[in-house]
């Protein structure tokens, strides 16, 4: 609710700062002394439209900052999130706006500077106006399904489910119906791939397999030209046989010496032992070299065709990649893809004909349930007609009839919220036909009609913003005036409710009391505020029962007013 307004320049108020509490305010005060400032202010704090003419003579801006205390899941805040201001749910919102005299104005919400729209938006969350000249909310037919549905207690939910559902079908159905127009122009194209990815078989991981193993069979024809290499420089069968000369030609020098008289273990027969020994040593070892070297390249004894093979395979995948614009290792995923692909263009009539159903089905129920819903809509409907013709009598509307029209739209305007366009209507006289609240209803009978509607809807639905109503009371008197404010303090049970009033039967049904005045002189006037006491709006009803001189008697019956 609004819990402060601080008005700084505007028109005739210099500076004013007010705590306004909830229930029902009454502002009262002579014709023209400036209890339209009050809402002009509020009005240039919450975005309405202001003209330099709202700027006190001689000062260089106007500002006006209204202060609301509002519950943490007020829709308040989720505006705050969308326009990406930042805020405390738990603390006051702030609405500012400054205006120059020339016409320039700035907004702002919590100290941060934003738009007037932006102001506007949250204006229009926050308080609606009800006056001569305007009825903020009821003239705009795109609030009276909500306002329907929440004085009937109606829920939308299963209508906005059939609706996610029915959307959702129809979605599937329009991107298989195209999936279906590709297929055919495509199948042809996608039949070629796959058959080339068949006969082609790539497998995850194989070209780092093969990568590996062209580089080992490279180095194996290398090694073997090495190995070639040091056989031939090794040569050992020639070293084998002139080593085994070499032990002959020891072995007839021993036999020799021995011939000769030298002794077997004498030195010359042994150190010509020994060299036979290592002479035979060695051609063992030479021997043993050559199996070695033999052995060697047995290790890398490869079929000669196997290089060709592997990077013939390597080349022809890479090749494939390229073609389809993957990698070799995306291959067998774009296979399977491609696979999965044609089979779908191949089932797609079976699978057109399965969505084609349940999108059948999906409708079928959004019709349904709008249906449902749209009776229900009709029962609160007449209901709602019912409650506020009764309030329309005492308000001195006994000749006007309200309805609430119900249009079931076609299919093509479906949407979560039904297939109803609701329209408040009224006839202000006998036989004259429904129209617009806005084109049918004076400025006087919108506004006492704005009421009637906002007293059948009371306690309905989520919290009510603030109510303005201006001089909803004009041109009425005596038992209207009272019904006007026995519905005001009605409606200000469950809402902060402000009006502007000169009817003391309506002032004496409020909770808080305004008394505007001017003060001044030819050369400065001044608007003031002064909240009242109870004995001091005893006194301002008086005055309002009785004029100039207030007597005794309008004393008494003003009491009488406060006490019933």
């Amino acid at each position: 609710m609004l819990i402060g307004l601080g008005i700084r320049d505007v028109v005739l108020i210099e500076s004013l700062d007010l705590s306004i509490g909830a229930g029902l305010t009454a502002l009262t005060g002579e014709t023209g002394a400036g209890k339209s400032i009050i809402l002009d202010a509020l009005g240039l704090a919450s975005g309405a439209r202001a003209e330099a003419g709202l700027v006190r003579r001689g000062a260089a801006q106007a500002s006006a900052a209204a202060i609301f205390a509002l519950s943490p899941d007020h829709a308040a805040w989720a505006l705050l999130d969308e326009k990406g201001l930042s805020y405390d749910s738990h603390e006051d919102l702030v609405l500012r706006r400054t205006l120059t005299a020339d016409g320039r104005s700035r907004a702002f919400v919590n100290d941060q500077s934003t738009s007037v729209a932006t102001l506007k938006e949250l204006g229009g969350l926050l308080l609606e106006v009800h006056g001569q000249h305007e009825t903020v909310g009821l003239l705009d037919p795109r609030t009276h399904r909500p306002l329907l549905d929440a004085y009937g207690g109606l829920s939308g939910d299963a209508v906005s489910r059939a609706w996610s559902g029915w959307r959702a079908a129809r979605e599937r159905l329009s991107d298989l119906q195209a999936l279906a127009a590709r297929a055919e122009a495509e199948i042809e194209e996608i039949t070629l791939r796959l058959g080339e990815l068949d006969r082609l078989d790539p497998r995850e991981g194989e070209e780092a397999t093969l990568a590996e193993e062209r580089a080992l069979l490279g180095s194996a024809e290398k090694a073997l030209a090495d190995i070639d290499s040091a056989r031939d420089a090794f040569n050992g069968a020639a070293v084998t046989a002139k080593m085994a000369n070499a032990y002959r030609a020891l072995e007839r020098a021993r036999d020799r010496a021995v011939q000769s008289g030298a002794a077997v273990d004498g030195p010359a027969v042994v150190r010509l032992t020994a060299a036979a020994d290592q002479v035979d040593k060695a051609i063992s070892e030479v021997q043993e070299a050559t199996a070695a070297i033999d052995n060697a390249a047995s290790a890398f004894d490869l079929d000669p065709d196997q290089l060709d093979r592997t990077e013939e395979r390597l080349f022809a995948l890479r090749a494939m990649a390229r073609k389809l614009s993957v990698s070799v290792n995306e291959l067998p995923a774009t296979r399977a893809a491609f696979a999965a692909r044609l089979r779908d263009a191949e089932n797609s009539e079976e699978a057109l004909k399965s969505a084609r159903a349940e999108t059948a089905a999906a409708r079928q129920a959004y019709l349904d349930a709008a249906a449902s819903l749209s009776a229900e809509r009709r029962a609160a409907g007449d209901r709602l007609a019912e409650m506020v013709m009764a309030e329309l009598g005492p308000l001195k509307l006994d000749k006007a009839r309200f309805r609430v029209a119900q249009e079931v739209l076609g299919e093509e305007r479906a949407g979560p919220s039904g297939l109803d366009r609701i329209a408040f209507e009224i006839s202000t006289n006998p036989g004259a036909p429904f129209g617009e609240l806005g084109s049918i209803a004076s400025g006087g009978e919108l506004a006492r009609f704005a009421l009637a509607l906002k007293a059948a809807l009371a306690g309905r639905g989520d919290v009510q913003p603030l109510m303005i109503f201006d001089e909803v009371d004009q041109g009425v008197g005596g038992a209207v005036a009272d019904a006007v404010g026995l519905r005001l303090r009605r409606l200000a049970r469950d809402a902060q409710v402000l009006v502007v009033t000169h009817s003391p039967q309506v002032a004496a049904r409020a909770d808080a009391h305004w008394k505007i005045s001017k003060a001044g002189d030819d050369t400065a006037i001044r608007t003031i505020v002064d909240p009242l006491s109870p004995a001091a709006r005893e006194e301002e009803i008086a005055r309002m029962l009785s004029g100039a001189e207030v007597t005794d008697a309008a004393r008494a019956a003003a009491r009488a007013l406060m006490n019933a």
